[in-house]
């Protein structure tokens, strides 16, 4: 049976540091993503692009900016996984920012809660996301998202899958973080948050350390990628509003997909903070789009 893949476009920048993300979707398809898909079997539904608020550009309040706009776009976000999933669709959330993974995650959590399937979320970024309003230095929602889903957000921010916490903190899995703000680093201890660091790749490598994030993995896993494109090195990928040197390289990345991908386990992925108006002439959704093949499945040779 053909799998189906459904496109589904956020073009918001709600919750980023830099306007640009919201070109991200668009950028995908200039880039031949709904074709490449096809050409690797699979049945793709482009859903277009979501609406929602333009993005206010407005100073913090209470620590939090554009957070009724955030809000809009995850729940459009939310009601669009909802339904892919529900039509036994893998979703393909194409972003915008990563605060966009609060309304995408929060659904695959309610449906992997639903059919009784363990959830494993892989957080591929060079950022872990676990700012709250408190800690935040900028109030940029996209520095919020995993503590959103682990219900430490704004109560407006949580609760969305029938439960506080969309996720535990067993169910993430942590790759290519290389920037965490000082407070962050507290967090990351106190939650018991599973972080795969440059450190451990540069110790490990690429292969340890995925054996290492899906050793759980199972047949009633649900296995969720979230994918910031900042998690490669800018020297690949340097169309992205929050670059840091020193990311896994293009080949690490192609065999974290690979061996995510040979688990049989996908159900969805988010595909966040393309900033085309960084990058140069397409390359970083060129990359994004090749990268993506590996994870549906594309090898050099049969395995």
């Amino acid at each position: 049976m053909i799998q189906t893949v459904e496109l589904i476009g956020a073009p918001t920048d709600i919750g980023a540091s830099v306007r640009g993300a919201g070109m991200g979707p668009d950028a995908l398809r200039v880039a031949d993503l709904p074709g490449t898909l096809a050409r690797l079997g699979f049945a793709v539904v482009d859903a277009g692009n979501l609406a929602g608020p333009a993005t206010p550009w407005s100073a913090p309040s209470d620590g939090l900016r554009h957070l009724d706009e955030a809000v809009a776009w995850n729940r459009a976000v939310y009601d669009a996984v909802d339904a892919a999933l529900g039509a036994g669709r893998l979703p393909l959330m194409m972003g915008g920012d990563h605060s966009l993974a609060i309304g995408s995650i929060s659904a695959v959590a309610w449906h992997a809660r639903q059919r009784g399937q363990k959830l494993r979320v892989l957080w591929l970024d060079a950022h872990t996301d676990v700012n709250t309003h408190g800690t935040s230095p900028s109030g940029n929602i996209h520095g919020m998202p995993v503590s959103c889903l682990l219900g430490h957000g704004p109560a407006a921010l949580t609760g969305w899958s029938g439960q506080r916490a969309a996720l535990g903190p067993e169910a993430i899995r942590f790759i290519g973080i290389r920037s965490v703000d000082a407070e962050e680093k507290q967090a990351i201890r106190a939650l018991g948050l599973t972080v795969f660091d440059m450190r451990h790749l540069d110790e490990h490598g690429m292969r340890n350390t995925m054996t290492e994030a899906l050793q759980d993995v199972d047949d009633d896993t649900h296995l969720h990628v979230s994918f910031d494109l900042d998690c490669l090195d800018p020297a690949d990928a340097p169309g992205v509003g929050t670059a840091v040197r020193g990311g896994p390289t293009y080949r690490e990345m192609q065999l974290c997909m690979e061996m995510a991908a040979d688990t049989g386990r996908l159900g969805s992925l988010d595909v966040v903070e393309l900033n085309p108006a960084l990058d140069v002439r397409n390359r970083t959704a060129e990359v994004a789009v090749e990268l993506i093949e590996s994870l549906l499945g594309k090898s050099t040779l049969a395995r």
